[in-house]
């Protein structure tokens, strides 16, 4: 705990997103970064019972791609997003319970394809503000997970 008896996260932290089945993803905390992104392959929108749904693949685990995991959510929206390069990008974007630090909150999430980035998730400041304090020096501020144990991989 800060001073302000804020929470803290470190630089990059475990999060979960149970909403779709993620147990645990390895996380990002960039606060230069306005929304949160989420790596997703073979994304494809689709409608059931009058609902706009997505189906995409995620790649969970770091320099693992062999393991995948099929997720299926509502979209919430579908907007342009400038990337760290200035490059933009219409991009899907849904929304997801994230659990971090003890705490579980509604975030939103654009989808985009992370396959060649060291991360899988950015977490953006939108989905931190008043919730976190950042400390850049430190790393998994809130526990280290075992994702291979959380994925029955051992």
């Amino acid at each position: 705990m800060s001073e302000n008896s804020e929470p803290t996260l470190g630089w990059r932290e475990w999060v979960a997103l149970p909403d779709l089945g993620l147990p645990a993803i390895k996380t990002k905390v960039d606060t230069g970064a306005r929304t949160s992104a989420l790596h997703a392959f073979l994304i494809e929108p689709y409608t059931d019972a009058g609902i706009e749904m997505i189906r995409f693949l995620i790649h969970p685990i770091q320099r693992n791609h062999d393991f995948q995991v099929e997720c299926h959510t509502p979209i919430h929206d579908f907007r342009e997003i400038t990337d760290s390069g200035g490059h933009r990008e219409m991009r899907y974007v849904i929304r997801s319970q994230i659990v971090v630090a003890n705490g579980s909150w509604p975030i939103e999430l654009t989808l985009t394809n992370r396959d060649t980035m060291r991360f899988r998730m950015l977490l953006g400041r939108r989905a931190m503000e008043n919730r976190f304090l950042v400390n850049p020096g430190v790393s998994y501020v809130n526990g280290k997970l075992r994702p291979r144990k959380l994925y029955g991989l051992l």
